[in-house]
C-alpha cells in the first residue's frame, strides 16, 4: 500500500483496526523516526518487511491483533505489562 506523505502512511496504520506489524519504505532517516514513534504496532519494519515472528522478538501486537497484550510469546510473555515495539531497520549506502 502506498501513501502520498508520511503523514497519511501514520493515519493508514493508525487507522487499521489491527495493530501486528507493518513496514515503511524510505530514504528519509527523520521519516522512519517519526513514523515508528508515532504508530501503534508491535513490529516495524524499516526498509525491509516486518520480522517473523521468533521468540527472540516480542509479537505483542496491538489493538485487535492476535490477543493484543495478552499473547505469551518469547520476551512479551516475562514482560507483560510493557508496551513492546521491535523496530527492524536495513539503510544500504548506494555508492
Amino acid at each position: 500500500m502506498r501513501a502520498d506523505s508520511l503523514e497519511e502512511a501514520i493515519s493508514i496504520t493508525n487507522n487499521n483496526p489491527y495493530g501486528n506489524g507493518c513496514a515503511i519504505f524510505t530514504q528519509s532517516g527523520a521519516a522512519a523516526r517519526k513514523y515508528v514513534s508515532e504508530i501503534d504496532a508491535g513490529q516495524v519494519g524499516v526498509n525491509l518487511p516486518i520480522p517473523v515472528p521468533l521468540p527472540m522478538f516480542s509479537f505483542t501486537g496491538s489493538r485487535k491483533s492476535f490477543v493484543g497484550a495478552n499473547n505469551f510469546y518469547g520476551k512479551s510473555g516475562v514482560q507483560f505489562y510493557t508496551q513492546i515495539k521491535t523496530v527492524t531497520s536495513n539503510w544500504k549506502i548506494n555508492p
